[in-house]
């Protein structure tokens, strides 16, 4: 097994090693200037933002981390792979995040809370087991808080296989990555009905729902100058939460709220 491939002892995967991948090839690339121009625009629609700390969940070289900070949240980065962690401290230097290199399954060791504001984008699908880790997030919410949750589409996924021409794949159901190669195809891509499901077994409402590149992914081509972009990105912006576009988003990104009353002063100590 390559270096860059590593696994935690549940089976889940990690990403020491390939910190540099995921920032030239994916956020280098229009997959991941789109998927952050889209969350830049629905975030602030999507969830009820007033400062609040929050809780960013396998947050990787620290994006999302820095969109929060920048607008006055004290975030709390919770992230395996020392390599991730390292960009995430170099992209973050003078922003209010604290670091802590730990897996999901410790959060309630290393950021117990509860929290009002959790973000968890894109780490459930790499996860040998997402429902426990889904009901450990959702055990961290605090009454009336509320969870961003982004996961990888298995809907997208096997259409995408179709539309690639890997019709037996699809016919046997074949979707998941084994994880063990450089490419990133997700060990435990999700499905809408089974995070509506495991929300209503939380006690947690979803509030809203989008579709993150609904149609990039599918593109025969891609765009051909900047003017075809920006109609591309206009498109994308229209109909990320519209029937029945959303979803084919190859992420689909969550709010989910906790049932009961909001708690003041809710604790955010690591």
């Amino acid at each position: 097994m390559p270096d860059s491939v590593m696994f935690s002892p549940a089976g889940d995967r990690h990403f020491d090693g390939l910190a540099d991948k995921f920032a030239d090839s994916l956020y280098g690339g229009p997959r991941g200037e789109l998927r952050l121009a889209l969350l830049d625009a629905l975030l602030p629609q999507m969830l009820e933002l007033n400062g609040q700390p929050l809780l960013d969940v396998g947050g990787g070289l620290g994006q999302l981390s820095a969109w929060f900070a920048r607008r006055g949240h004290a975030v709390t980065l919770l992230e395996p792979s020392a390599d991730m962690l390292e960009q995430a401290r170099q992209r973050l230097d003078g922003l209010p995040v604290s670091l802590v290199q730990a897996p999901l399954q410790a959060l309630s060791e290393r950021a117990a809370g509860p929290w009002s504001l959790i973000a968890c984008h894109a780490v459930l699908e790499w996860l040998s087991d997402p429902q426990a880790a889904f009901a450990l997030l959702a055990e961290r919410l605090a009454p009336g808080g509320q969870l961003s949750l982004m996961v990888f589409n298995r809907d997208a996924l096997r259409f995408s296989n179709v539309v690639k021409g890997n019709l037996q794949k699809a016919l046997d159901d074949r979707l998941e990555g084994t994880g063990r190669r450089q490419r990133l195809t997700p060990i435990s891509p999700l499905c809408h009905e089974q995070v509506v499901a495991w929300s209503q077994a939380q006690g947690l409402t979803v509030r809203s729902v989008a579709g993150i590149r609904v149609f990039h992914d599918y593109l025969r081509r891609p765009p051909a100058s900047e003017a075809e972009w920006q109609q591309l990105v206009a498109l994308e912006h229209r109909y990320c939460q519209a029937e029945p576009h959303w979803r084919l988003g190859r992420y689909l990104l969550y709010t989910l709220v906790r049932d009961g009353q909001p708690t003041r002063g809710v604790a955010h100590e690591c």
